[in-house]
């Protein structure tokens, strides 16, 4: 009996397209047959919305759909271009423009900005709407990310990003109708909200509205001053990232030409970051290795990347003793600059100044924390991005295109494979392991590879025997599978030894900072040739790096030591969130000679996700049908340090976890009666 399979087609524009039931929406079925519609709402790692309306179709007797709602089907005949879906389209963009800030020529987004390219290539040659858009004020108080609202199109990008891929939900829609805006709650600052800085709404942000804070400007009149001695360093993930942004494939190295550029601009030194990712990999394994043998509480958590040090600070306090203690290796690297390179460049300490390059946006935010800094000093005096190394060579009249390499200055540009593995998720577990058996155990794992630590995204798990014991490693990237996989962690049904976790999906290569790309594969580019830097170096153990031994030798002591961990350590607090917000929702006088009951009820981010505001709102309303407004005060704040709990209310003194309506009531009820007794 034979059998066969029977192809499934659409036909787009006259042309047959297969389709296999893997495409989630139509949309994805003609991108993939070479058409790209255009959409500013649509990303495949984020929820379909559908607001933009600009992935407009025809389709045979259903008329025009939206083509991201809808699902591919075996004879569909759609029409992507035609003369009324082309008018639509303008008109979309030009009543967008027409609410647009349009500040092109000065936007940090100027040519490459998704607004910008789908007006020119849709054909809008004029606004013929009267201009609608008033001068809103900008946000500047984070200092990773900066608002623009005047130039936000309410896509929603960003605050599907943070809400679902980062699990954050630190921006939504506030408003109504024409005033529909996209902010913090209660329209406070980014940088008085509780967000982490990781900078993922300004990736998928497709106008100028979110944007990597910029310190270009500051970067400049360092290198102008002639009484300053300015020296850098280069993370591992923008070596494989910045020629993206000159022409060059994702993933191509071009470190040594970047260390030429920063000469000729004006940098006395250019040192490698991968030097004190070694340097972290020596001290983080030490830390780990006491844990296991002196019964310290597991899992150990990774604390390189500051996004999820934030993160962990404002909804997971309970797990701040289990991070790791060591700093990141940006900051370790400010550290040892503060202390070693006044001496040997001969230089005033006072007049040096340390500029990072980084892939990520939370590294501003880190650089300026008050544990990172001595006498007023920050350890890390600037911190650029990889988007803004690259507009400071291109300012300078560079294209390291026409550059022939250099090398880093020593002894902080000597570096192993481990070291540039920092800049791909799961890079810093396998440096660990690594330096872990190469120390303790038979040393089999010395150069040993882990392909499925390898993966760009989501959370991978594996077990490795080092010195005679199964250590249990997992490793997560982006916010929101962090969430789930600690959940699962307190809950009691995931165990591990060693938890390595990266605020943005695939890690650093995944950064904010990372030039903007609308290709999927890119990331698996770049954390291609994270691996190949790894494999193409001679020693890929951090136990093998002679000038990190040296340094132990000359300034540290021993791995662990008091003075390794006054320069190398540091530690981590709970942080409230959205500073001292305090509302008042209920209004009414006391009763004459009576106190009124106090009922707080959390509105921060982890009880916002479990539906606090519908608590609250039902809340004042009992309140207010019971007449009770003489007797109770409701108010809203930020925060009762029960994340994991939520959403918590605080009646009088006690705290209501897991609160319902029914279970405050009760809670207000008792305690009324017991003050009337």
């Amino acid at each position: 009996m034979s059998t066969h399979t029977t192809t499934k087609t659409i036909h787009v524009d006259g042309r047959e397209v297969v389709i296999d039931g893997s495409e989630r929406n139509l949309l994805e079925a003609i991108r993939a047959s070479g058409v790209d519609l255009p959409t500013f709402c649509y990303h495949s790692e984020l929820s379909v919305y559908g607001s933009c309306r600009l992935c407009l179709v025809e389709i045979e007797g259903k008329g025009i759909h939206s083509s991201c709602s809808i699902v591919p089907e075996a004879g569909m005949v759609v029409k992507t271009a035609t003369r009324e879906i082309r008018q639509m389209r303008k008109l979309t963009l030009e009543l967008l423009l027409a609410n647009h800030e349009g500040s092109c020529p000065t936007c940090s987004k100027n040519n490459d900005c998704r607004l910008q390219d789908l007006a020119a290539r849709v054909g809008v040659e004029q606004v013929r709407f009267k201009r609608t858009a008033k001068p809103m004020p900008h946000d500047r108080t984070s200092p990773a990310v900066h608002r623009e609202p005047g130039k936000c199109i309410l896509c929603g990008d960003c605050v599907r990003m943070c809400g679902e891929v980062q699990g954050v939900g630190a921006i939504d829609f506030a408003n109504r109708g024409a005033g529909t805006v996209v902010q913090p709650a209660f329209g406070v600052g980014l940088g008085d909200a509780d967000c982490v800085h990781c900078g993922q709404c300004s990736r998928v942000c497709p106008t100028g509205a979110l944007t990597p804070a910029s310190d270009i400007e500051a970067a400049w009149q360092a290198l102008a001053d002639p009484k300053t001695t300015v020296v850098a360093q280069i993370a591992p993930a923008v070596r494989v990232a910045l020629g993206e942004e000159f022409g060059l494939p994702a993933g191509t190295q071009s470190f040594g030409q970047l260390v030429a550029a920063l000469k000729r601009l004006g940098f006395a030194q250019v040192y490698d970051t991968s030097f004190t990712a070694d340097l972290t990999v020596v001290e983080e394994a030490n830390e780990f290795v006491k844990r296991l043998k002196d019964g310290g509480k597991l899992p150990m958590f990774t604390s390189c990347c500051p996004a999820w040090v934030a993160y962990a600070e404002k909804f997971n306090s309970d797990l701040l003793p289990q991070l790791s203690t060591c700093r990141s290796p940006q900051q370790m690297f400010g550290s040892l600059a503060r202390r070693i390179l006044p001496e040997k460049l001969g230089v005033d300490g006072k007049r040096l100044v340390v500029v990072s390059l980084m892939p990520c946006t939370a590294k501003k935010f880190e650089a300026g924390r008050a544990e990172f800094s001595q006498d007023g000093q920050r350890d890390v005096d600037i911190v650029l991005t990889t988007q803004e190394v690259a507009k400071l060579i291109r300012a300078g009249g560079l294209d390291i295109r026409n550059l022939e390499p250099e090398a880093p200055d020593m002894p902080f540009g000597y570096k192993t494979g481990a070291g540039v593995l920092f800049g791909n998720s799961g890079g810093v577990t396998e440096a660990v392991l690594r330096y872990a058996d190469a120390v303790l155990g038979d040393g089999r794992l010395r150069q040993a590879e882990f392909p499925k630590l390898h993966d760009c995204d989501g959370r991978r798990e594996l077990t490795a025997r080092i010195s005679g014991r199964d250590v249990r490693v997992a490793v997560v990237s982006g916010l929101g599978e962090a969430g789930k996989l600690l959940a699962e962690i307190k809950a009691g049904t995931a165990q591990y030894d060693l938890v390595e976790v990266m605020a943005c999906p695939g890690g650093c290569i995944g950064g904010a900072g990372q030039p903007i790309s609308h290709d999927a594969s890119v990331r698996a580019h770049r954390a291609k040739g994270i691996v190949t830097a790894d494999r193409a170096e001679v020693l890929r153990n951090a136990a093998d790096n002679d000038q990190v031994r040296q340094l132990y030798r000359d300034s540290l002591g021993d791995p662990g030591s008091h003075t390794a961990h006054e320069v190398l350590h540091t530690h981590y607090h709970p942080r409230k969130r959205i500073g001292d917000l305090d509302l008042l929702l209920t209004t009414g006088e006391a009763a004459s000679g009576r106190e009124k009951l106090l009922v707080m009820a959390c509105l921060g981010t982890a009880c916002h996700l479990r539906k606090s505001q519908n608590l609250v709102n039902a809340l004042v309303q009992a309140v207010q049908e019971r007449g009770l407004t003489t007797q109770v005060d409701v108010r809203a704040t930020f925060c009762l340090e029960r994340c994991g709990e939520g959403p918590n209310v605080r009646v009088g003194e006690q705290i209501v976890t897991g609160a319902t309506l029914e279970k405050v009531m009760t809670v207000i009820g008792a305690e009324l009666s017991r003050c009337t007794r």
